[in-house]
Protein backbone atom coordinates (compact mmCIF):
# COMPACT_ATOMS: atom_id res chain seq x y z
CA UNK A 1 0.00 0.00 0.00
CA UNK A 2 1.34 3.49 -0.63
CA UNK A 3 1.19 6.17 2.00
CA UNK A 4 -1.80 8.37 0.73
CA UNK A 5 -4.27 4.80 0.70
CA UNK A 6 -2.79 4.45 4.70
CA UNK A 7 -4.24 8.14 5.34
CA UNK A 8 -7.11 7.83 3.15
CA UNK A 9 -8.66 4.59 4.33
CA UNK A 10 -8.96 6.02 8.64
CA UNK A 11 -10.38 9.15 7.05
CA UNK A 12 -12.81 7.82 5.20
CA UNK A 13 -13.87 5.34 7.69
CA UNK A 14 -14.15 8.15 10.34
CA UNK A 15 -16.23 10.59 7.27
CA UNK A 16 -18.31 7.15 7.07
CA UNK A 17 -19.14 7.11 10.58
CA UNK A 18 -20.00 10.39 11.11
CA UNK A 19 -22.01 9.96 7.86
CA UNK A 20 -24.16 6.96 9.92
CA UNK A 21 -24.08 9.05 12.57
CA UNK A 22 -25.52 12.02 11.40
CA UNK A 23 -28.16 10.11 9.34
CA UNK A 24 -29.41 8.23 12.39
CA UNK A 25 -29.84 11.16 14.84
CA UNK A 26 -31.55 12.65 11.32
CA UNK A 27 -33.97 9.75 11.47
CA UNK A 28 -34.20 9.81 15.04
CA UNK A 29 -35.18 13.24 15.18
CA UNK A 30 -38.11 12.78 12.30
CA UNK A 31 -39.10 9.77 14.48
CA UNK A 32 -39.65 11.34 17.35
CA UNK A 33 -41.50 14.39 15.49
CA UNK A 34 -43.54 12.36 13.79
CA UNK A 35 -44.75 10.51 17.52
CA UNK A 36 -45.70 14.26 18.43
CA UNK A 37 -47.80 14.77 15.68
CA UNK A 38 -49.28 11.44 15.87
CA UNK A 39 -49.94 12.09 19.91
CA UNK A 40 -51.40 15.44 18.61
CA UNK A 41 -53.77 13.55 16.59
CA UNK A 42 -55.20 11.31 19.34
CA UNK A 43 -55.82 14.48 21.65
CA UNK A 44 -57.27 15.74 18.95
CA UNK A 45 -59.86 13.01 18.47
CA UNK A 46 -60.75 13.55 21.98
CA UNK A 47 -61.20 16.75 22.04
CA UNK A 48 -64.06 16.37 19.04
CA UNK A 49 -65.43 13.59 20.99
CA UNK A 50 -65.68 16.44 24.48
CA UNK A 51 -66.92 18.87 21.66
CA UNK A 52 -69.75 16.97 20.42
CA UNK A 53 -70.60 15.64 23.90
CA UNK A 54 -70.99 19.08 24.93
CA UNK A 55 -74.18 20.32 22.91
CA UNK A 56 -75.61 17.24 24.07
CA UNK A 57 -74.88 17.74 27.42
CA UNK A 58 -75.89 21.55 27.64
CA UNK A 59 -79.46 20.36 25.56
CA UNK A 60 -80.31 18.01 28.16
CA UNK A 61 -79.44 20.40 30.88
CA UNK A 62 -81.55 23.02 29.41
CA UNK A 63 -84.71 20.92 29.53
CA UNK A 64 -84.69 21.33 33.50
CA UNK A 65 -82.64 24.74 34.08
CA UNK A 66 -83.77 27.11 31.71
CA UNK A 67 -83.39 29.69 33.68
CA UNK A 68 -79.88 29.05 34.18
CA UNK A 69 -79.56 30.32 30.53
CA UNK A 70 -76.44 32.44 30.97
CA UNK A 71 -74.23 29.26 32.07
CA UNK A 72 -75.46 26.76 29.56
CA UNK A 73 -75.02 29.48 26.76
CA UNK A 74 -71.16 30.29 28.10
CA UNK A 75 -71.03 26.59 27.96
CA UNK A 76 -71.59 26.60 24.37
CA UNK A 77 -69.90 30.10 23.26
CA UNK A 78 -66.17 28.04 24.89
CA UNK A 79 -66.70 25.28 23.27
CA UNK A 80 -67.45 26.96 20.21
CA UNK A 81 -64.16 29.11 20.69
CA UNK A 82 -62.54 25.70 21.46
CA UNK A 83 -62.92 23.82 19.06
CA UNK A 84 -62.51 26.66 16.42
CA UNK A 85 -58.70 27.15 17.71
CA UNK A 86 -56.67 24.94 15.51
CA UNK A 87 -52.86 26.59 16.73
CA UNK A 88 -50.03 25.71 18.48
CA UNK A 89 -50.41 23.13 22.04
CA UNK A 90 -49.78 26.10 24.05
CA UNK A 91 -52.62 27.99 22.42
CA UNK A 92 -55.18 25.12 22.56
CA UNK A 93 -54.13 24.43 26.52
CA UNK A 94 -55.37 28.32 26.80
CA UNK A 95 -59.42 27.75 25.12
CA UNK A 96 -59.36 24.09 26.49
CA UNK A 97 -58.45 25.60 30.26
CA UNK A 98 -61.74 27.84 29.72
CA UNK A 99 -63.74 25.13 28.55
CA UNK A 100 -62.99 23.10 31.60
CA UNK A 101 -63.98 26.02 34.29
CA UNK A 102 -67.11 26.51 32.52
CA UNK A 103 -68.33 22.76 32.58
CA UNK A 104 -67.46 22.86 36.25
CA UNK A 105 -69.56 25.70 36.22
CA UNK A 106 -72.30 23.86 34.25
CA UNK A 107 -72.02 20.92 36.86
CA UNK A 108 -72.35 23.63 39.91
CA UNK A 109 -75.63 24.36 37.93
CA UNK A 110 -77.08 20.90 38.00
CA UNK A 111 -76.38 20.27 41.72
CA UNK A 112 -79.18 22.53 42.05
CA UNK A 113 -81.96 19.90 40.35
CA UNK A 114 -81.80 16.44 41.53
CA UNK A 115 -84.32 15.14 39.12
CA UNK A 116 -81.55 16.20 36.41
CA UNK A 117 -79.06 14.42 38.52
CA UNK A 118 -81.07 10.65 38.81
CA UNK A 119 -81.77 11.07 34.59
CA UNK A 120 -80.62 8.42 32.61
CA UNK A 121 -79.62 10.20 29.36
CA UNK A 122 -78.10 12.92 31.64
CA UNK A 123 -75.98 10.30 33.31
CA UNK A 124 -75.24 8.33 29.95
CA UNK A 125 -73.30 11.91 28.80
CA UNK A 126 -71.68 12.57 31.85
CA UNK A 127 -70.07 9.49 32.02
CA UNK A 128 -69.12 9.33 28.42
CA UNK A 129 -67.71 13.07 29.28
CA UNK A 130 -65.67 11.96 32.12
CA UNK A 131 -64.24 8.81 29.85
CA UNK A 132 -63.57 12.11 27.42
CA UNK A 133 -61.56 13.56 29.84
CA UNK A 134 -59.79 10.57 31.60
CA UNK A 135 -58.63 9.56 27.66
CA UNK A 136 -57.56 12.94 26.87
CA UNK A 137 -55.73 13.91 29.81
CA UNK A 138 -53.72 10.08 28.91
CA UNK A 139 -53.51 11.68 24.96
CA UNK A 140 -52.01 14.62 27.11
CA UNK A 141 -49.37 12.64 28.98
CA UNK A 142 -48.34 10.77 25.60
CA UNK A 143 -48.42 14.26 24.28
CA UNK A 144 -45.72 15.98 26.06
CA UNK A 145 -43.83 12.85 26.65
CA UNK A 146 -42.99 13.18 23.07
CA UNK A 147 -42.72 17.06 23.04
CA UNK A 148 -40.14 16.23 25.88
CA UNK A 149 -38.43 14.14 24.23
CA UNK A 150 -38.11 15.88 21.23
CA UNK A 151 -37.10 19.49 23.06
CA UNK A 152 -34.19 17.31 24.87
CA UNK A 153 -32.85 16.07 21.29
CA UNK A 154 -33.04 19.98 19.95
CA UNK A 155 -31.18 20.91 23.11
CA UNK A 156 -28.59 18.12 23.78
CA UNK A 157 -25.34 17.94 22.06
CA UNK A 158 -24.29 16.91 19.97
CA UNK A 159 -27.77 15.64 18.28
CA UNK A 160 -28.59 19.88 18.87
CA UNK A 161 -26.40 20.02 15.78
CA UNK A 162 -28.27 17.89 13.40
CA UNK A 163 -31.56 19.96 14.96
CA UNK A 164 -29.99 23.08 13.77
CA UNK A 165 -29.07 22.12 10.70
CA UNK A 166 -32.06 20.90 9.62
CA UNK A 167 -34.21 23.34 11.09
CA UNK A 168 -36.46 21.24 13.68
CA UNK A 169 -38.18 23.00 16.09
CA UNK A 170 -39.03 22.34 19.26
CA UNK A 171 -42.10 21.34 20.55
CA UNK A 172 -44.98 23.12 22.86
CA UNK A 173 -46.20 21.53 26.06
CA UNK A 174 -50.13 21.22 25.45
CA UNK A 175 -50.32 22.14 29.49
CA UNK A 176 -53.32 23.73 31.47
CA UNK A 177 -53.28 27.61 32.65
CA UNK A 178 -53.19 26.94 36.29
CA UNK A 179 -53.50 24.06 39.64
CA UNK A 180 -56.98 24.49 39.97
CA UNK A 181 -57.98 24.16 36.21
CA UNK A 182 -55.82 20.62 36.48
CA UNK A 183 -58.57 18.59 37.53
CA UNK A 184 -61.29 16.53 35.21
CA UNK A 185 -64.77 18.45 35.55
CA UNK A 186 -67.09 15.56 37.77
CA UNK A 187 -69.67 15.15 39.80
CA UNK A 188 -70.89 12.18 41.83
CA UNK A 189 -73.22 10.27 39.34
CA UNK A 190 -75.70 8.62 41.55
CA UNK A 191 -75.52 10.70 44.49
Amino acid sequence: MNDAAIILIPIGGVALLLLIWLIATFNRLMSVRQHMRESWADIDVELKRRYDLIPNLVATVKGYAAHERGVLEQVVKLRNTAAANHGAAAEQAVDETALAIGLKQLFAVVENYPQLKADAHFLALQQELALTEDRLAAARRFFNANVRELNQLCDTFPSNLIAGMFSVERGSYFEVASDAERTAPRVTVGA
